[in-house]
């Protein structure tokens, strides 16, 4: 399977020209990865597959911050996560003198500069931006200590559960929460029918994409696999292992992975792919 369109891999300034990329992150985040793909040359389209919800309630968040004072540890998963984390503090009137006292880890750089730009002063992110290496960076220095895992409604439960077996106190709070944007459907198959606007690539940048994606593209045949049909001639570009376990899971071939779990290495996978391919 070869990329579509023009061939302009020999101008290293455009490396993605005539590639056709669709960007499914949610709409506030979808513009760092558009903007990278179309300075690299790239036709991008944007169809959110996600989109990010308050949650239904607050209570467990908010009690854990009237408390904050009682924590030793704050995990941050997303930016979705520093930025409910944050709005919540505000909303109950604390600041980040209240922070203060706590270690901080950032699953990654992302998630670290926007705890950063708000004054937070993170202590540990890990090598690879997984939450396996969360764990593995804090062996040795929770046990006994009391952790707060601010994070989305559905997220995979390694953290708690392996931070737990190694002796601390772990409360998950839900912060926010991600829902299928049931209006990006009709956008979504219209564009992979239409040989015209039909995408070379695919970006999936979180297992939540990938099973939303499904859910957009199969429509009410959501447990038929019809929809794969829709794929032909078209790549998965997965920004990590988790993110490709998922897409795996759902029967459908990862073509592209990231070897660095960030927005800037999906860009420079899906160039290097370019560029092999021709």
């Amino acid at each position: 399977m070869t990329f579509s369109g023009s061939t302009n891999t020999g101008q290293s300034k455009n490396p993605l020209a005539g590639l056709r990329v669709l960007v499914g992150r949610a709409r506030h985040q979808a513009g760092a990865l558009s903007a990278d793909l179309r300075k690299l040359g790239a036709e991008v389209i944007e169809t959110p597959f996600i989109e990010i919800r308050k949650p239904r309630s607050y209570r467990l968040l908010d009690t854990a911050l009237k408390n904050i004072g009682s924590y030793d540890w704050l995990i941050l998963t997303s930016v979705n996560g520093v930025d409910a984390f944050w709005n919540r503090l505000r909303k109950l009137h604390l600041t980040k003198r209240h922070l203060q006292h706590l270690q901080v880890a950032a699953i990654g750089p992302s998630t670290r500069k926007a705890a950063e730009k708000r004054g937070m002063k993170v202590d540990v992110v890990p090598k690879e931006y997984v939450a396996e290496s969360v764990v593995e960076r804090l062996r040795g220095r929770v046990k006994g200590k009391r952790i707060l895992l601010a994070r989305a409604k559905i997220a995979r439960d390694v953290i708690p559960i392996e931070l737990r077996k190694l002796g601390a106190h772990v409360d998950v709070a839900e912060a926010y929460e991600t829902a299928v944007p049931l209006s990006s459907r009709v956008r979504l198959n219209a564009v992979l029918k239409d040989p015209k606007r039909r995408p070379d690539v695919i970006t999936f940048t979180s297992s939540s994409s990938a099973l939303n994606f499904v859910t957009l593209a199969a429509g009410k045949t959501a447990q038929s696999l019809n929809y794969k049909s829709k794929l032909d001639g078209v790549k998965l570009a997965s920004i990590g292992p988790v993110t490709s376990a998922t897409l795996r899971q759902l029967g459908l071939i990862v073509d592209i992975e990231a070897r660095e779990y960030t927005i800037p290495g999906l860009v420079k996978a899906i160039v290097a792919e370019k560029e092999q391919r021709g």
